[in-house]
């Protein structure tokens, strides 16, 4: 019996769109990773980028449960010397959610070619408003 291999030309993409309002960050992120890497359909190849495109809104009312937002840090180097920096996930969440949100599912892709070009496949608002209807994007609800 032979295996199905996708190829890039036959891949059906659609367009997902998720509320994040009351969903936990981590939750959040392995669910819209799963669908950008298209493990949710069954024509699923691993060396192909056959996921679907996500838009996450409301990602100001995303929550983080237990004591991680007091003790949670953001980590980046500027890339000078003793350029390390940290941010409270308290203070990341209070002016840049959706940056929040975007790395949480970043780490989450493969960590290689195929995973930057499923991540340009995620759109990520900090409000109820995106500028996708064109794409007629439906609603999709995780984990609730």
């Amino acid at each position: 019996m032979k295996s199905f291999m996708a190829k890039e030309s036959e891949i059906q993409r659609k367009w997902y769109v998720v509320d994040a309002s009351g969903l936990a960050l981590g939750r959040l992120a392995s669910q819209v990773a799963a669908i950008l890497r298209g493990k949710n359909k069954p024509e699923f190849t691993p060396n192909v980028d056959c996921g679907d495109h996500v838009i996450i809104v409301n990602t100001d009312k995303v929550i983080l449960t237990g004591k991680k937002l007091e003790k949670k840090f953001y980590t980046y180097h500027t890339g000078y010397i003793g350029g390390l920096k940290q941010i409270p996930y308290s203070r990341m969440m209070a002016e840049k959610s959706d940056l929040a949100v975007y790395e949480a599912v970043k780490g989450m892709l493969p960590k290689n070619s195929l995973g930057r070009k499923m991540l340009t496949k995620l759109r990520v608002y900090k409000g109820a408003e995106h500028n996708h209807q064109a794409q007629q994007p439906v609603e999709l609800t995780l984990g609730r």
